[in-house]
């Protein structure tokens, strides 16, 4: 091997070394890109790309040692030549033009190749969802075409131009170049009459206006019926979005009916599909309404419900339905916004309202109806049943993968739940936004908490606090996590925040150390739990949720069963057919070995749940507890 790192660059360079490097990298691209696109159509497993990667980077050290030692001659595969050797044989051979060689051809195929797959990648920007994200839709409106061979409607060719104009002007979310500035470019083409418009000069003129997309129409009379058709079409590709077809009496006073019906369509769908845009991804598959009012509000309620302000959605919701009757999906989320307040006979009953009309729904929103009342009525095992549903639909859905998790925690099954939350924030990745909500976050942190992933779980929080700063229940999750560590210090720095964040949400001082005491018993700290818990019995006494929380923390946790019997007693007082009081007691008695009172109370405790709340599995598994520990005692 040559001494000098000169010598051997140069020996790199005349053994081909480089010249193999550039052909194995584009020869591996172009077999990327195609083992990605024949997976699918082949039913290719999911891992065949991956395994071809795989296979690919272990070939290339290979292709590298064996460019060095051998290369493509004339006569076949040779070794090379040492320097030397071939200087001397340089040195009595004739200089020769350099002729065309078969590894030069291939390089240029292959270089036509990765230029065709990886242009559009990078260059192509012709759908209505890149031109968006720009900014404003900027449209030009071309003269429609008279093609009726009847004069008298020649009027209507800038007339329905001039309408559409002044409709499409009235939206913020539009920008529309105005009539006289297109039809002055027009004039400029020397242009016969405007039935000699053709897409590429729409197209043309339509770009030197620095407009994204033009509409171009024409006019057409069957007998006694006019024909307006209108078409979207995107200025520098004349790909088109969306056509429209539009029919009227052929009387030239019925012509503004006609023309009214088009301008509210096309208004529609350029600004609906704007609204859309403005949706969380999770939201866009299954918001299903012809009304843009009723998106604008539907916009607002979800960023009220993903702030965790649920009055303020449902009003969002409301107004909404007011303005679109049939829209599904708000009626939908005021559901849920109810549910997630514990609300739960106002959420079934809303939940019911939208289940009647399951059967006219399309097939997404009426999977999701399913699931919902499965939430409502049903059992966890029912939600994910039609969830996975869902996601053969549409397996990019990224709330699909959420609501997938959050079935299996609730089923304490975290192992399941952490790939669905992972791939949860993978696919908000990949569209380039955060997660609507801190919950995408904390639900898998609890999954990676509950299985012993404590690195992975702060690693989690870290990036969490940099889409939801401050947020109380991040704050929550992360004293947990410190003094689950032993991280003292950390841990206080936490708590301190977590009880700044809570009287900024107008927690009283009972509140704030009732939740202190649930912080330190997730972490396992019984002792500091008992304490926080005593204080916030101290400063509020009659109150039976924290009377509840302590009861059940001494009976679940084995400390003194007797006195959270006791504690529990005194919650049932106040509240005597509270099912979350009777469940308490009902495991405290089972604790004692008193398994038919237990059961008896936990029957109770369980139908009154599922008449007034939702599907609880700790519940339910402290009813079978009782009934077999009474079965067996009747089989003893």
């Amino acid at each position: 091997m040559p001494e000098k790192p000169h010598n051997f660059w140069q020996e790199l360079k005349r053994r081909k070394v480089f010249r193999v490097i550039a052909m194995y990298a584009a020869a591996a691209y172009v077999i990327i890109e195609l083992s990605n696109n024949i997976v699918e159509p082949l039913n290719l497993p999911d891992w065949t790309p991956t395994m071809i990667i795989v296979l690919l980077i272990i070939g290339f050290p290979f292709a590298v040692i064996f460019s060095w030692i051998f290369d493509v001659t004339p006569k076949g595969i040779q070794k090379t030549k040492p320097a030397k050797v071939n200087r001397e044989k340089e040195a009595v051979s004739k200089p020769a033009q350099r002729k065309l060689k078969v590894s030069d051809i291939i390089i240029a195929v292959l270089l036509i190749a990765v230029i065709i797959l990886v242009y559009p990648k990078i260059f192509k920007r012709d759908n209505l969802e890149q031109l968006r994200s720009k900014g404003k839709i900027s449209i030009a409106v071309m003269p429609f075409q008279n093609m009726t061979n009847d004069t008298t409607w020649n009027v209507w060719q800038e007339g329905i131009q001039n309408e559409l104009i002044t409709s499409l002007t009235n939206s913020e979310e539009l920008k529309v170049r105005q009539t006289e500035t297109i039809n002055n470019l027009l004039q400029g083409k020397d242009l016969v009459n405007y039935a000699s418009i053709t897409p590429s000069i729409a197209s043309n003129i339509s770009q030197k206006l620095e407009a994204n997309i033009f509409i171009y129409g024409t006019i057409k009379q069957a007998g006694g019926t006019i024909r307006v058709n209108a078409q979207l079409v995107d200025s520098k590709t004349e790909e088109i979005f969306k056509s429209f077809e539009i029919n009227g009496q052929a009387r030239e006073e019925m012509i503004f009916q006609v023309i009214d019906s088009l301008k509210r369509e096309v208004r529609d769908f350029l600004i609906i599909n704007k609204l859309v845009s403005e949706l969380p991804v999770e939201f866009r598959n299954y918001s299903v309404s012809n009304n843009p009012g009723a998106y604008r509000y539907f916009i607002y309620g979800n960023q009220a419900f993903h702030e965790r302000n649920y009055p303020t959605a449902r009003n969002w919701y409301q107004q909404a339905l007011e303005a679109d009757s049939n829209f599904t999906a708000a009626e939908g989320w005021i559901a849920i916004s109810y549910g997630n307040q514990g609300l739960y006979e106002e959420a079934k009953k809303w939940c019911l309202r939208i289940y009647r009309k399951r059967d006219l729904m399309p097939i997404r929103l009426k999977i999701m109806t399913d699931w919902l009342y499965a939430n409502y009525f049903e059992t966890t095992e029912e939600e994910i049943k039609h969830i996975k549903q869902a996601l053969k639909i549409d397996e990019q859905s990224p709330m699909y993968q959420y609501i997938l998790g959050y079935c299996y925690n609730k089923l304490d099954q975290y192992d399941k739940a952490i790939p669905e939350f992972e791939k949860t924030i993978e696919l908000y990745d990949k569209v380039g936004v955060k997660p609507p909500w801190i919950y995408s976050y904390t639900e898998l942190g609890i999954a990676y908490h509950e299985t012993g992933e404590y690195r992975r779980e702060k690693k989690l929080y870290k990036r969490a606090e940099k889409d939801f700063p401050g947020d109380p229940l991040l704050l929550n999750r992360q004293t947990i996590l410190a003094l689950s560590t032993g991280k003292t210090r950390a841990a206080d720095e936490y708590i301190e925040k977590y009880i700044s964040a809570l009287k900024e949400n107008s927690a009283s001082d009972a509140d704030i150390a009732s939740d202190l005491g649930s912080v330190y018993w997730d972490a396992g700290l019984f002792d500091e739990a008992e304490e926080y818990y005593h204080q916030a019995l101290s400063l509020e006494p009659e109150n039976p949720l924290i009377i509840n929380d302590f009861a059940y923390l001494l009976i679940d946790n084995d400390l003194n069963i007797k006195e959270g019997l006791e504690l529990i007693e005194k919650a049932l007082e106040l509240s005597p057919d509270n099912y979350l009081y009777l469940d308490t007691k009902g495991w405290g008695l089972y604790k004692q070995g008193k398994y038919q009172e237990a059961h008896d109370i936990l029957q109770k405790s369980w139908d009154l749940r599922m008449g007034n709340a939702i599907y609880n599995h700790e519940a339910f598994l402290h009813l079978e507890a009782a009934k077999k520990a009474v079965a067996d005692q009747k089989s003893e």
